[in-house]
Formats: structure tokens, sequence, C-alpha cells
């Protein structure tokens, strides 16, 4: 199954920042270019990095100067993350654009993409919860009270794979197809961003 395929990137992704654990790490992408694995462990890389950044952000100690650096770079990861979706929806345009659709195809909520998007962050919600449900020195209610959302957390894993390969199956069986929007962010451009606007 793709989710199966996408989650094993996902995993080996976060398992390799965490050798290091370190935001300001190179990136090295085992996959060729080529492959979809490529952008999966890109996409996920992307997510990870900006795991541990919102983290950093919210050290109450944190300095306004470095803040404001490291929100430039959430913002720069968030564009990052957006356009690793496009790149991964226009994979699954490419791969299906011979499907003849039923005549009363429908389409869906979301692109394949978002929905591997929400995965992503699920994989790295189930890694850290994993390490809060046996963290040496935590207390016994801290445990447990991990231990029952990481319970959860793998509950939703098994659901959100299950709607992802059913989504791919219908697209690929012409039961639904896709349409893809491009990202229209105003903040980001020069010319819809008052306040960017006013400093050209």
């Amino acid at each position: 199954m793709f989710s199966d395929f996408t989650f094993g990137i996902f995993e080996k992704s976060i398992q390799t920042y965490h050798i290091k654990d370190d935001v300001y790490q190179s990136f090295e992408n085992p996959y060729p270019k080529d492959d979809i694995a490529h952008l999966l462990y890109r996409k996920n890389w992307i997510d990870t990095v900006q795991w541990h950044y919102e983290d950093i952000i919210r050290d109450p100690n944190i300095e306004p100067d470095a803040a404001l650096t490291l929100k430039r770079k959430i913002d720069a990861s968030n564009q990052d993350r957006t356009d690793l979706v496009e790149y991964i929806d226009s994979y699954f345009l490419k791969k299906y654009q011979s499907v003849e659709t039923l005549e009363n195809a429908t389409i869906n909520t979301e692109s394949p993409a978002w929905a591997i998007d929400r995965l992503s962050i699920l994989a790295l919600k189930i890694y850290h919860m994993a390490e809060e449900a046996s963290r040496k020195g935590a207390s016994e209610a801290h445990l447990k009270k991990c231990q029952d959302k990481l319970k959860v957390l793998l509950e939703q894993r098994t659901d959100l794979s299950t709607a992802i390969d059913q989504l791919l199956a219908d697209i690929e069986a012409g039961r639904k197809y896709m349409k893809v929007y491009k990202q229209m962010k105003m903040y980001n451009d020069d010319e819809l961003n008052p306040v960017l606007r006013g400093q050209k």
C-alpha cells in the first residue's frame, strides 16, 4: 500500500534527523531525484526541522533577535512545505493523467498530497509521543497519559492511511478525480501584501 511505503520513508527521515537532533545539520536525500521517495523524504525532513523550530521559538527566554530570525526560518519552511506538497500532487497528476473518469466521478475534499502532508505530521506526533510515553524520570501519570495519547495517534494513522489508499484507488479507477489549486498565498507576494508593497 502506498501509505505504508510513505510512512516508512517518513520514519527513516525522522530517525535520521534525530541521530544528530540539530536543526542546523546538513541535509542529504538518500533517494534519486526521479523517485517519488525523494519528494516524500524531503517533505518529511522539512516538517521535522520545523517541528523543532516550533519547540525552540517557544522558549520563554529566547532573545528577541533570535526569535525574529527563527520566525523567518519558519516562514521559509512553510513555503518549502507547500511547494513540496505541490510537487507531490504533480507526481499524482502525471501518474493518473490517462485515467478516464467515470460519469459520476466526484472530487475529494483534499488532494492526495495534502492528505500525505497530514500523514507526515502524524508520523512526527507518533515518534515524539512514543518518546514521552517511555521517558525516564517522568511520572507514572505522565507516562500513562502519553501512552493513551499514543494509542489514539496510532489509530489515527490506521484511519488516515486507509483513507489515502482508498483515495488513490478511487482516482486510479476513475471514481474520483484530482483537481489541484496552486497556492495563492497573499502575504508572501510583494504586490498583494500591502506592507510589502509599501516597501517598494
